[in-house]
């Protein structure tokens, strides 16, 4: 256990990132931002960005030509899939700092399936789990672990590989079962 509040985590894996780990950096003419939002949850378990991680992100963002391309990390989704089992994040504010860009491609997982949404410019991927899977939004009583005979879980899990493509053209996201 961490009674540092994940300063023993930080020390350890984050070295160079700002407050509670997140960070940015460009490559190859995309600038890619990780943000933490499972620090200091909402009530019911949505995720928080909060007011020092935004304020870093609108001065990240402040000298970048709306023509970059932006590709965001964040365990939990940017977006809200499913309040009721805090499958979102109170996230507009950084939405809405994301929005003069011409291309937004955010990626979380968190939920343990796939799920897309776009939104103007902006790209919304949540990817599945390779440890559980996961019910789909409001078809169980809670989030958790799903139960699924042996010879279906490699179907149910998988990994997500991304490739960045040059010009205008969107990141290739493919989302592969571990099964086959």
């Amino acid at each position: 256990m961490d009674e540092g509040l994940g300063k023993a985590y930080l020390a350890r894996y984050g070295k160079g990132t700002k407050g509670s780990g997140w960070y940015s950096f460009d490559d190859h003419g995309v600038h890619f931002i990780g943000l933490v939002n499972v620090v200091d949850l909402k009530a019911g378990g949505l995720g928080r960005l909060g007011s020092e991680q935004l304020a870093w992100l609108a001065d990240d963002l402040k000298d970048k030509s709306t023509s970059m391309p932006i590709v965001v990390f964040a365990h939990i989704p940017l977006w809200t899939v499913y309040a009721d089992w805090g499958w979102g994040t109170d996230g507009l504010q950084a939405l809405a700092l994301l929005k003069r860009f011409g291309s937004v491609t955010v990626l979380n997982g968190h939920i343990h399936q796939i799920v897309q949404k776009v939104e103007g410019n902006m790209t919304f991927h949540t990817a599945r789990s390779t440890a559980f899977p996961q019910p789909a939004p409001g078809t169980a009583p809670s989030p958790g672990p799903m139960t699924v005979p042996a010879e279906q879980l490699r179907s149910v899990l998988g990994i997500a590989s991304v490739e960045v493509r040059t010009g205008d053209k969107p990141l290739a996201i493919t989302d592969t079962p571990l099964a086959g």
